[in-house]
């Protein structure tokens, strides 16, 4: 097992994928599994590994894709009964449903492939991004069909064009720096790999003139979007080195501006309201829900129908509920719940600001008509303490305090 979680974890990062890694931690018996058991799960939910039974492995796997598509680590706990556990800071507690009971707490943590910076060109801008890219942690490839021997200090070294389309992977940010020699046949064949970014270090005039080329070789304008020309945010570089910084500045703004983005539109998620999309009268359990499973028309989670404690009878149709809450309002005016669908897809949890998946989340809130979801039990309790507190801020204060959200 050893041997096999190391080598599937190799195989990934040199193809460049994103993947997770879970550690077994802690145990108590009864679990098959033990403190040191880990598993890699892959971006489409396929695990390799050990880190317990069919009991633990779906929650696991769920939790890891969420892990994955937040970018951040968590540790988790695994009991029968949750609501019974001391809660901990920093602890996530998750429902296990099995027979033989016991507890497993498993540390999830996603792996992301280096980014990598593919320069074109020996310019001195070149050389100075060999450098700056190195220093940064990026994994650095340089296409020098001149065979000059000047970039030793990349982490890889082709000679021919016709390599490049091949070293474009997910998370690849591309330069050409070849005083024009070959900077139109070199983009040519980038753009139709679909890079990240593409900066062309060249004047605006001569940028204009290789986009006319492009246009005309058949590279359509969404090819074109990655690409900035002339390259580097105006830092009033005039030095090869100050270019290259300029373009080093340009890239980590894009990448950190992406994921920030991201991160502040998932945030602000579940205050979303408005008109929903209208479904037709079918009961939304029968086109949502597993066979055992009905959607909270109210809130979107899963119930489980036997276990179900609210219900209520509309049209002919049952539909059930997470809580009293959700049954009163529905009860209140069915009709309205009937034809718009449930809401679906992920929230942030407006404490932690985790990702939780509507569908499966276990706790939920209802204020001023707003839905709330959380990752456990302790941060609903927190948000039911001062609701106000977690409601009003901003997504201003958000932009300009990333840091506040916990990795």
């Amino acid at each position: 097992m050893y041997d096999e979680f190391f080598a599937k974890a190799n195989e990934l990062v040199q193809k460049g994928v994103p993947f997770v890694t879970a550690l077994v931690v802690r145990a108590e018996k009864p679990t098959s599994a033990k403190p040191g058991d880990k598993a890699i799960i892959t971006a489409d939910g396929v695990m390799v590994g050990w880190i317990g039974g069919s009991c633990a492995q779906p929650a696991v796997i769920k939790e890891a894709l969420r892990s994955l598509a937040a970018d951040e680590s968590r540790l988790i706990r695994l009991s029968t009964d949750p609501e019974a556990q001391s809660p901990r800071e920093g602890l996530i507690d998750i429902s296990m449903t099995c027979f033989s009971g016991g507890t497993l707490e498993i540390y999830i943590e996603p792996q992301y492939p280096r980014p990598r910076l593919l320069i074109v060109g020996t310019l001195p801008v070149a050389q100075a991004l060999v450098h700056l890219g190195k220093a940064m942690n990026y994994h650095v490839v340089v296409v020098d069909p001149d065979g000059s021997d000047t970039m030793s200090d990349a982490g890889e070294t082709f000679t021919s064009l016709d390599d490049l389309q091949e070293q474009v992977r997910p998370h690849t940010y591309v330069v050409v720096a070849t005083h024009g020699n070959y900077d139109e046949l070199a983009l040519e064949k980038l753009l139709k790999a679909h890079p990240t970014y593409v900066g062309l270090v060249a004047s605006p005039t001569r940028a204009e003139v290789v986009r006319q080329y492009l246009s005309l070789q058949g590279v359509s304008e969404n090819e074109m979007l990655p690409l900035k020309a002339p390259a580097g945010l105006d830092i009033q570089a005039r030095r090869g080195d100050e270019i290259a910084l300029s373009i080093m500045a340009e890239i980590v703004q894009q990448r950190r501006n992406a994921e920030l983005l991201d991160l502040a539109l998932l945030r602000e998620r579940p205050k979303e309201s408005g008109p929903r999309d209208p479904i037709s009268h079918t009961p939304p359990a029968e086109i949502q829900a597993p066979e055992n499973m009905a959607v909270d028309p109210i809130c979107g989670m899963q119930v489980e129908i036997v276990k179900a404690k609210y219900s209520h009878e509309y049209a002919g149709h049952s539909y059930y509920f997470c809580c009293p809450g959700c049954q009163t309002k529905f009860a209140k005016d069915p009709q309205q719940y009937v034809e718009y669908e449930a809401p679906s897809g992920q929230a942030i949890d407006p404490i932690c600001h985790m990702r939780v998946d509507i569908a499966t989340a276990q706790h939920m809130a209802d204020y001023k008509s707003e839905l709330y979801y959380f990752c456990s039990a302790g941060c609903k309790t927190i948000f039911d303490e001062d609701p106000v507190a977690y409601v009003e801020k901003s997504l201003s204060d958000f932009t300009s305090n990333p840091s506040d959200i916990d990795s």
